[in-house]
């Protein structure tokens, strides 16, 4: 992943993940949706997939991949595709999952700046309700995830932690009854802007998401057997130090700008 940091900036786009997911479910892509990505579409052709589990996780860089690639481990053991992409200006967490989840530009679905106001630009959700299938939101508190996504006809639910966004996730995969559960997890984030990206609370809380998603697979291998599912560690924007005592992001800078995102079929 170096040669791609040299490169400044990663040439594919957030903006291609909503139209690759619709199209893995072979439903059509939100209406302003950017085109799917080439390289998702060649990877979950003739998967017959009919469910995805999307893992997001807050703040996580692409440099961090680069640098402590061994925390990565438990993602990399179960997933097939590793995918650098760059985020959306600018690149806080309400705009870029809005973009994520709409395929769209900032300028398209209206979030510009740290807000979280409902959405109202066709997404990925509107996609699959309008295709008779079921999608849920499991979120925290009063985060991006579990506020910019309200009123449409799907469930939500919202917790306190993080971990008890895990433990929901594993109940409904468990339940076999949604088509595409998105599972928001905010602790790097929260963590990394009071001790910096690299601080030893920080890299904890990194190492506590990749295991998550471990476990998140693990529940999908044992309960959706009768499924094909597409499964992606999927976080937002990246994020950079600051002075040395803290973190931050929203800059058009490669450490914010630059993230990576992890797909695999099951």
């Amino acid at each position: 992943m170096a040669d791609l940091l040299n490169e400044l900036y990663c040439p594919l786009s957030l903006k291609g993940i909503a139209a690759s997911l619709t199209g893995a479910l072979g439903v059509d892509a939100p209406n302003q949706a950017e085109p799917a990505l080439d390289i998702m579409t060649k990877f979950t052709a003739g998967k017959n997939i009919d469910r995805v589990l999307m893992y997001n996780p807050d703040a996580v860089a692409l440099w961090l991949f680069d640098k402590y690639t061994d925390i990565f481990t438990p993602v990399m053991l179960n997933t097939q595709l590793t995918l650098p992409l760059q985020t959306v200006m600018p690149s806080v967490t309400p705009v870029c999952f809005a973009t994520m989840y709409t395929g769209a530009d900032p300028d398209i679905h209206g979030i510009k700046a740290y807000r979280k106001p409902v959405v109202k630009t066709d997404s990925v959700y509107d996609a699959l309700i309008r295709a008779g299938k079921k999608p849920c939101i499991v979120s925290t508190g009063e985060d991006s995830m579990s506020k910019i996504f309200l009123e449409k006809d799907m469930d939500y639910f919202i917790v306190d932690t993080p971990d008890e966004a895990n433990a929901k996730a594993v109940e409904l995969i468990e339940q076999d009854k949604y088509d595409l559960i998105c599972v928001y997890n905010g602790n790097y984030d929260s963590v990394m802007h009071k001790v910096s990206p690299e601080g030893e609370d920080a890299i904890a809380a990194l190492r506590h998401n990749t295991t998550a998603f471990a476990m998140l697979a693990e529940a999908v291998r044992k309960n959706w057997k009768n499924h094909n599912t597409l499964i992606g560690f999927a976080p937002d924007h990246g994020c950079h130090e600051v002075d040395g005592v803290s973190g931050g992001h929203g800059l058009m800078m490669p450490e914010d700008m630059n993230i990576i995102h992890f797909y695999g079929v099951i």
